[in-house]
């Protein structure tokens, strides 16, 4: 790490839903960068304290903290715990998400409520508690999905997706002048080494390669590339907007 330049260093980064996928690639990111990590999962524990572990092997500062983000005093006690070990906060990344894939003809009100909850009700309430704590020059990234722009037959994680477009609009207008950018990245088909046959099957089917120009899915290391850019100094003057990361497929 000391061997390059660190465009983080200093800063304290939360990531949500980051001991798998996408969260990971992330976090292991911004570490990378110089920003000291807080891991967070709702219940994922010995996958937490790996990652945890795997920062602090490479030189990087995290801890972890177990926070169920459909809770308020869980939202709570994840910003104490950051402010606590770290000082403040500077970047928070909410990738976390609860995967619905019901019809809807098979969803239920309370699976619906469920998912909303983490997306929605999880963003919102990590930038209410959390900006107090922000820094200028602070950053709230919001991880959403190309489902909610392209429609697919499962409307929960969709629709909830979608609402956080919104909600990052909202927040940069009352962010802004506290110095505090609000920014949605939205991956298209993103494949890990974590992906099994089904659902490498799923992914390909709805968008096969042919359909992006770049004629390839990406992978979880250009999200952690994006978001750790979105993030630093180099676009300081960039906030409210949703950044798609597709490959080109919304013009294939």
């Amino acid at each position: 790490m000391a061997d390059r330049p660190l465009p983080l260093a200093g800063k304290v980064a939360i990531v949500t839903g980051s001991t798998r996928r996408i969260g990971l690639a992330i976090a292991k990111r911004l570490s990378a960068d110089g920003a000291s990590i807080v891991i967070t999962t709702s219940r994922r524990k010995e996958a937490m304290d790996k990652t945890v572990a795997d920062i602090k092997a490479t030189g990087g500062k995290a801890i972890g903290h177990l926070a169920d983000l459909t809770q308020e005093a869980d939202v709570k006690g994840l910003i104490a715990a950051a402010v606590k070990e770290f000082g403040a906060i500077d970047i928070i990344v909410h990738n976390a998400v609860d995967r619905n894939h019901e019809s809807l003809e098979k969803i239920t009100l309370d699976a619906w409520r469920h998912t909303f909850a983490v997306i929605v009700d999880g963003g919102m309430m990590l930038a209410k508690f959390g900006a107090p704590h922000m820094r200028a020059g602070g950053s709230i990234i919001y991880i959403g999905g190309g489902s909610a722009f392209t429609g697919v037959p499962s409307p929960a994680q969709p629709t909830a997706k979608m609402a956080l477009v919104g909600l990052t609009r909202s927040l940069a207008s009352a962010l802004g002048p506290k110095g505090i950018r609000v920014n949605c990245v939205s991956p298209g088909r993103i494949e890990s080494e974590e992906d099994g046959p089904e659902r490498l099957k799923m992914l390909r089917g709805g968008r096969p390669d042919d359909k992006i120009p770049l004629r390839r899915a990406g992978d979880v290391h250009d999200i952690a590339d994006a978001v750790a850019s979105v993030v630093s100094d180099d676009m300081r003057y960039v906030t409210a907007h949703t950044i798609h990361l597709t490959g080109g497929y919304y013009v294939g």
